[in-house]
């Protein structure tokens, strides 16, 4: 029995020395849990900071060092916070522009896409060979911008109100050899006499959310991408973040009597427009889209009139029309843009009862047009006014003819032009 009885103890020994060996499947199951929730956890924190990693760079790229500083300064990441003596030291070497009264503004209208529809044998072919430029040269003439050191700036970049609410100059900060430029788009309401011309067809938001372009070509196929001065810049900072200043894209000069983005939104103009309603909000959508993209908006008077000839009662019923059927849409702007370049003064100040109807309405910036000078700039305590250059058939052929040419400081004319004009 004792024989039996020690047996049994060995054996009951054994086992249980034998259970010891052997891990508890309840701890192996918690301590995978929590290894794997550590790596969820890193994994995680690794895709955060390359999220902010990359904001900081973007803020960097366009010149915005205060922000990119904070943002990597106020981070809880160490390999972040490191960046902040490099930001700095960019900062540093970033300098005020020396010339804050000689900024050069260029100006287009809506691109030809096809060539061969808008320089055809209709009547307005000679227009569009005038006053448009091509997609190709527009996409040429923004390449050679970027090599040659510009960057974009607003308005509101270089001049706004100081604390005396006086219009003064601000310092645009950049590195060496940078250089600011303005650039605006007029007319982006793809008129009706364009219809079928090789032109984009309106503004839309594509399947992301993305302000693109409706286009139809020659066979009557509809594609959605960049086909117009608004959404190819767009694309173009986007992979080259250092040609725009603080997300800065340019300014677009808009008139009503068409509607805006290529939908027919005037209520005097289109009263049948059964999608009128729905037009409007969608138009209304794009234009705040294309704010917080870096655009801003300016009137460019609701029916296109010649502001510094046109009689003062055409002038206040233009500016009602602009204030009920467009600025609901845009929402309400302190830029104003010329149609025909028509000022409403010379190079003298501003002053008389246009100027007066201007500044109530809260007009602060305004432009004028003039291509033979690279840069002419004005400013008084209310205003802050610059001259653009028109970059079109015309100023192509004048700087061919050695007419005083002011392009060649931007892009070589020859190179840019496209054999389809």
């Amino acid at each position: 029995m004792k024989l039996i009885k020690f047996v049994v103890v060995a054996a009951t020994i054994l086992a249980l020395v034998g259970c010891s060996d052997q891990s508890d499947p309840e701890v192996s199951a918690s301590s995978a849990s929590q290894e794997a929730e550590a790596s969820q956890k890193a994994d995680a924190e690794a895709k955060r900071e390359q999220s902010i990693l990359a904001q900081i760079n973007k803020l960097a790229d366009g010149y915005d060092y205060d922000k990119a500083i904070k943002l990597a300064k106020d981070d809880p990441s160490k390999k972040l916070n490191e960046l902040v003596r490099g930001l700095e030291t960019e900062k540093k070497d970033a300098q005020a522009w020396e010339h804050p009264d000689q900024i050069p503004h260029l100006f287009f209208h809506s691109l030809v896409v096809d060539p061969k529809r808008a320089f055809d044998e209709e009547s307005t072919a000679q227009g569009y060979e005038d006053y448009m430029v091509t997609q190709k040269e527009f996409e040429a003439i923004i390449d050679e911008l970027y090599r040659r050191d510009f960057v974009l700036v607003n308005p509101a970049d270089f001049a706004g109100l100081d604390k005396q609410k006086n219009m003064s100059y601000r310092k645009i900060m950049l590195p060496e050899g940078k250089k600011p430029i303005v650039l605006s788009l007029d007319d982006l309401s793809y008129y009706e006499y364009m219809q079928g011309d090789g032109f984009a067809d309106r503004l839309i938001f594509d399947k992301k959310g993305k302000v693109r372009n409706e286009y139809v070509d020659a066979s009557g196929k509809k594609h959605v991408g960049a086909y117009d001065m608004t959404t190819i810049l767009d694309d173009f900072v986007t992979g080259h973040p250092d040609f725009s200043y603080r997300d800065a894209r340019g300014i677009i000069a808009m008139t009503g009597y068409n509607g805006v983005f290529g939908y027919r939104t005037s209520p005097s103009q289109y009263p049948d427009n059964k999608n009128l309603k729905e037009d409007r909000e969608t138009a209304t959508k794009i234009a705040d889209a294309m704010k917080k993209e870096g655009w801003v908006f300016a009137s460019h008077s609701w029916g296109h009139i010649a502001t510094g000839t046109v009689d003062l009662g055409r002038f206040k019923r233009d500016m009602k029309l602009w204030k009920d059927e467009v600025e609901p849409i845009i929402g309400k702007t302190d830029q104003f843009i010329y149609p025909f370049g028509s000022d409403i003064a010379r190079t003298g100040s501003y002053s008389g009862t246009k100027y007066e109807l201007l500044k109530e309405e809260g007009f602060k910036y305004f432009y004028g047009v003039d291509g033979t000078i690279t840069a002419w700039m004005q400013q008084r305590d209310n205003y802050q006014r610059q001259m653009r250059i028109n970059i079109d058939g015309l100023q192509f052929a004048k700087e061919q003819r050695g007419d005083r040419p002011v392009l060649d400081s931007f892009f070589d004319v020859e190179k840019v032009i496209d054999p389809a004009r």
